[in-house]
């Protein structure tokens, strides 16, 4: 096991050694014991504040748990390393090359890093040019605006004999386009300006709404409260930061709280969470206990506090494939603009209504992360005489429990920049022939 999932065995180890019993130690750190029993097992990831207040109840460094710092090198070493093959580095010597050259092992974890940062940038930016529908409109408002200037001088230069009142006349049209391709262009540049800086990419109504429901954490007390209507989801529409939405990604972000809120009474949180501690992820469990479907206990999961569950990632998509509903999870990267894998199982599932599907997966060329997804499909809505059933496909991602059992499926994030090659899936060429 990388010795970056052995957290905690390490805690384990000191809580015994203090002579701190579990449930004690749960409560000091603000989580459940079964949560804590799963992080004890090297099941569940841990990092950030419930590794500040573990180490804080018990009394040692964060670092002593983490390994400190030349763990923490070994690890990105290892993670840089990803699967060698014949003639890849030595991994039996990646604690004797750090040790000896901490300086050049360094300097190789910051290069893997920074090819990492340069690749999300080219796939930002590849996304953006091929499929980003403002990018389009814009460009199509500044050829339309040439188009149309061109076509105007064309008639004043080849026409000798021209009316006064149609000079005059044309003369003002040239004038509304140029002012029409200045305002195009100027936009167009502001617009690609923003392109390396991953903060300003937030254009889209989806890409608003996701933005506000990270910012909570997918998660809102508002609506869990047992007396929660309709009313609060208004009362959070009118928070400054929704406020700051354009109107699209308001009405996108309301149908998401009202099924949120449809969720929470269906699964109570304090209820819910108590079957959780008992029955632990297993969605399909859940289901038969609560007597829901199982997208709802997905969707139910996903928005429970992390220090409850730990990290979990959704993914929800149309019976078109197009991705409606991002939560993302360490180590699994979800295009915000292009089509996904076809290899997800999220998609494969869609010929299968009803039928759950679990599997391992690992995005080729993610260093190596394996992800645990549970995926279904379902109905949306129901049909009627005047209209079509909608369906809907639901996949969420927990950290691989390293159980032995099964095999490790691996898959893409989108066509364009995907690695694998001869893949039957593929859409559209790559512009990855290699990898990075």
């Amino acid at each position: 096991m990388p010795e970056r999932l052995m957290i905690g065995t390490r805690i384990r180890e000191r809580r015994v050694l203090s002579g701190i019993r579990q449930s004690e130690l749960a409560k000091q750190a603000g989580i459940s014991p079964s949560y804590l029993n799963l992080i004890e097992h090297n099941r569940r990831r841990i990092g950030g504040k419930t590794l500040l207040k573990l180490a804080q109840a018990l009394e040692v460094e964060p670092q002593v748990l983490s390994e400190g710092a030349e763990a923490t090198l070994i690890s990105a070493l290892r993670e840089a390393a990803g699967e060698p093959g014949v003639d890849g580095p030595e991994l039996s010597r990646i604690e004797e090359f750090a040790g000896r050259f901490p300086g050049w092992a360094g300097l190789l974890t910051d290069l893997y890093r920074r090819t990492q940062g340069l690749e999300r940038t080219i796939e930002t930016l590849t996304d953006r040019l091929a499929h980003d529908p403002f990018l389009a409109d814009s460009l199509h408002e500044v050829i339309s605006s040439v188009t149309a200037i061109r076509s105007t001088s064309s008639i004043l230069v080849e026409t000798e004999a021209l009316e006064p009142e149609w000079q005059a006349r044309f003369h003002r049209n040239i004038n509304e386009d140029s002012a029409r391709l200045t305002e195009g262009a100027q936009a167009l540049v502001k617009y690609l300006e923003g392109a390396p800086n991953r903060d300003a990419e937030v254009q889209s109504p989806q890409d608003e709404m996701h933005a506000f429901l990270a910012a909570r954490g997918y998660h809102f007390e508002e609506l869990e409260r047992d007396v929660a209507g309709p009313r609060d989801v208004m009362r959070l529409l009118k928070d400054e930061a929704a406020q700051a939405m354009s109107t699209p990604a308001q009405s996108l972000t309301r149908e998401v709280l009202l099924r949120y809120l449809a969720d929470a009474r269906a699964l109570p949180l304090g209820p819910f969470l108590a079957r959780v501690r008992t029955i632990e992820l297993h969605p399909d469990r859940l289901a038969d206990a609560t007597g829901v479907e199982i997208a709802q206990v997905f969707r139910r999961l996903a928005a429970l506090p992390e220090d409850e569950v730990g990290p979990v990632g959704l993914v929800i998509c149309d019976a078109s494939g197009t991705l409606v509903f991002r939560k993302p999870i360490d180590g699994f990267d979800m295009p915000r603009l292009a089509g996904a894998c076809a290899l997800w199982p999220l998609y494969q599932v869609m010929a299968q209504p009803q039928v759950p599907l679990r599997a391992r997966v690992r995005q080729v060329g993610r260093g190596g992360e394996v992800v645990g997804a549970l995926a279904v499909a379902g109905l949306a809505a129901p049909a009627g005489f005047d209209r079509p059933a909608l369906m809907q496909a639901n996949m969420l991602l927990l950290p691989d429990p390293g159980e032995a059992s099964g095999g490790v499926h691996e898959l893409g994030v989108s066509c364009r920049i995907c690695p694998i090659k001869d893949c039957v899936a593929r859409r559209e060429p790559s512009i990855i022939a290699e990898g990075f």
